[in-house]
């Protein structure tokens, strides 16, 4: 018995993933626990799926879970901590830049010196904004987060000079779809040429009308402009991306540990819920608990979204070579 896959887990990989995964998978988006991340007594809420592992998520932990999983498979991870208010920024991920790369997260409160010192430090690839950090530090509601509140001046300057890459998850309830959003995506790319810009989720297009209405083109012409795909498991929003944007620039991202809830995106009247098969709160989360339906986790549902729509060449990039060439071109920058 291990850890956490259960039969259905390990029928699912034999018969879906063993031979169509490639090899060698990187995944750019996953939360950590990192020593004295967070004040001795904190504990998170009932429900919280930051809880599910008994708030012990470490690399450690992934790398077990990953073996379980994906038996057989060399996994990669980009890591960073969790984005809660209570979270004690100075603590970074350990990282070797080799089989794990990591970033800071970072609120505009935070000093440019500060935040270079954590970088430096722990010899990361960039930073982790958050929209609740920024919503903190201004005292203004989330709803209310704008792009250009998520970092500072100073510190878009420092990233830039230093060539380091920004994991972005974009605020505001139109997401993508949102004018506002798109404007300022744009302008942080054509004014920050040095920092790549990971747009996490796809721009949280989480439903096929959000992604519709995106500007995906006009980013397209920014070379510093990638996405990850942590979350999103419709073939439809990926075969959308994948014919209006460079392959070259998107990423495997999953979002574990909340990806290794069971349950699944689905689209319901232009929105999307999550079904849930366990009572964990997330997004727009369903839950039945008399349901008699087996769920597989959030993770492997985004591999059969990607795998619909991949062939194996594009499967090997997305999955592996265009986030290791990506965090391996940032990493140099510690050689000596």
């Amino acid at each position: 018995m291990g850890i956490f896959a259960n039969d259905d887990d390990r029928q699912v990989f034999q018969q879906e993933f063993r031979e169509r995964l490639p090899a060698r998978i990187l995944d750019a988006h996953v939360h950590v626990r990192i020593p004295g991340d967070f004040p001795e007594n904190f504990r998170f809420p009932e429900g919280s799926c930051f809880g599910r592992f008994r708030e012990l998520f470490t690399i450690d932990l992934w790398r077990r879970i990953m073996d379980e999983l994906l038996p057989g498979k060399e996994c990669f991870l980009n890591c960073f901590g969790i984005p809660d208010t209570a979270v004690l920024r100075d603590a970074v991920p350990a990282v070797d830049n080799r089989t794990s790369f990591g970033m800071a997260l970072v609120s505009p409160g935070d000093p440019v010196e500060i935040l270079q010192q954590r970088i430096e430090k722990g010899h990361l690839a960039g930073v982790k904004p958050y929209l609740d950090f920024a919503a903190a530090f201004y005292s203004k509601p989330c709803s209310e987060v704008e792009i250009r509140d998520m970092l500072t001046e100073p510190q878009l300057e420092y990233l830039n000079a230093a060539g380091l890459a920004v994991t972005f998850h974009i605020p505001r309830a139109g997401r993508f779809a949102d004018p506002l959003n798109q404007k300022q995506m744009v302008e942080l790319c054509k004014k920050y040429p040095r920092i790549t810009f990971l747009f996490a989720h796809i721009g949280r297009a989480y439903f096929l009308k959000n992604i519709e209405a995106a500007n995906l083109e006009e980013l397209a012409e920014y070379p510093n402009a990638w996405f990850d795909t942590a979350m999103l498991n419709n073939p439809a929003i990926f075969e959308n991306v994948l014919r209006r944007f460079p392959m070259a620039r998107i990423v495997f991202g999953s979002d574990v540990p909340i990806a290794l809830l069971r349950g699944k995106s689905v689209e319901i009247n232009n929105q999307y819920a999550y079904l849930m098969g366990e009572p964990y709160r997330i997004g727009n989360s369903l839950y039945d608990p008399v349901s008699k339906i087996r769920f597989s986790t959030f993770f492997y549902e985004q591999l059969r979204g990607l795998l619909a729509v991949l062939t194996k060449e594009e499967a090997e990039k997305v999955f592996y070579s265009n986030g290791m060439k990506l965090f391996q071109s940032i990493s140099t920058r510690y050689q000596a």
